[in-house]
């Protein structure tokens, strides 16, 4: 089962909650993830399996869209809405918050302080976050309350936008380059403004060409994977769609009926194939700034060896994908001279 799914994460999930649980749905070792998300976030998660668990190096430095709401008044120790609430003055805490203060957090004055953020600019990772210190990844220093000094990297944050105020929350919508936290965005509008800040929520609403309108929840995955063959009664007078029965074994779903004979109001047998490609990205919306080509038989065996092929027509292509068909991605293939393209990665058949 080699494909892309785009999951919906629910909140208090971490990344690889996600993905043990879907190697368990799915009934598959092979499963990883394309850009991890925080367990208070949600939505979009690019989940990888079988061979194209490979595509994720093409995926590293992806841009990512967000919506959330940040939450003025006080700091936490993680940043966002699962830590614990910072004193004033006192680490990275803010001054604190004077009542005088929070009439400040109007619309007007958080946009012109949001477009500080906009740009290349430098930004201190989340002491809980997964950024090592010689070797260590620092959210295990500070959970064992050891000191944690992160120096700035720099991050680029396209956009930026303050949409709404009430009280004294704020939503946003940003559009980030790889490996910009929001968390860190939260806490220093707070610093800035002398009140304190933290991120309340977040949801990802796209990575990369995927969107959350192509996501799926687990519930509905976990559905749409169930065979309702198992469903079927014995009794051979009930009709289970006898001429499907005999490809069962090759993933055939029967849809079983009470009453015998068949109606034209009846919808066809679905087979347990089709379920899955309705779950899954089609693989020709992947890596759409790749050319697509599809090879004939012996093109395709010839690229399955690792063999170089020439394409003319894509001589101004630094990279391809390669097609069987219309879904079957046999390989990423890299120009390694004039028309000349030697296979970068072959996909083993599913």
């Amino acid at each position: 089962m080699n494909g892309v799914i785009i999951l919906d994460k629910p909140a208090g999930w971490t990344s690889h909650d996600v993905v043990n649980r879907m190697r368990r749905i799915l009934g598959q070792r092979s499963v990883g993830h394309l850009g991890t998300l925080d367990p208070l976030a949600t939505g979009v998660l690019p989940l990888v399996t079988g061979s194209l668990t490979r595509l994720a190096q093409f995926y590293t430095t992806s841009e990512k869209t967000y919506e959330g709401v940040i939450r003025f008044g006080f700091a936490t120790n993680t940043y966002d809405a699962d830590g614990e609430p910072l004193e004033p003055n006192v680490g990275t805490a803010a001054p604190g918050c004077p009542e005088g203060r929070r009439s400040d957090l109007s619309l007007e004055t958080l946009q012109k302080l949001s477009e500080r953020f906009i740009g290349l600019i430098d930004q201190v990772p989340p002491p809980f976050s997964a950024k090592k210190i010689q070797g260590v990844p620092a959210y295990k220093l500070a959970r064992k309350q050891h000191e944690v000094i992160l120096k700035p990297v720099q991050v680029e944050i396209k956009e930026f936008i303050v949409t709404a105020v009430q009280g004294e929350r704020a939503t946003f919508r940003a559009r980030v380059a790889s490996g910009t936290y929001m968390r860190s965005v939260a806490h220093e509008m707070g610093q800035l403004l002398g009140c304190g800040a933290h991120l309340e929520s977040l949801r990802r609403t796209a990575v990369a060409e995927f969107e959350i309108g192509q996501s799926h929840t687990l519930e509905e995955i976990e559905e749409q994977m169930k065979d309702p063959s198992r469903d079927c009664p014995s009794d051979p007078a009930t009709n289970c769609h006898s001429d499907t029965e005999s490809q069962i074994t090759e993933g055939q779903i029967k849809l079983c009926h009470s009453e015998p004979g068949p109606r034209h109001a009846e919808e066809p047998a679905v087979s347990l194939q089709q379920r899955i490609e309705s779950l899954f990205v089609h693989p020709r919306q992947l890596l759409p700034q790749f050319p697509s080509v599809t090879a004939d038989e012996p093109t395709a065996a010839r690229i399955r060896t690792g063999r170089p092929i020439n394409l003319p027509d894509l001589s101004r292509a630094r990279q391809i994908k390669v097609f069987q068909g219309q879904r079957d991605l046999i390989a990423i293939a890299t120009r390694v001279a004039g028309t000349l393209f030697h296979p970068r990665i072959v996909f083993p058949s599913a």
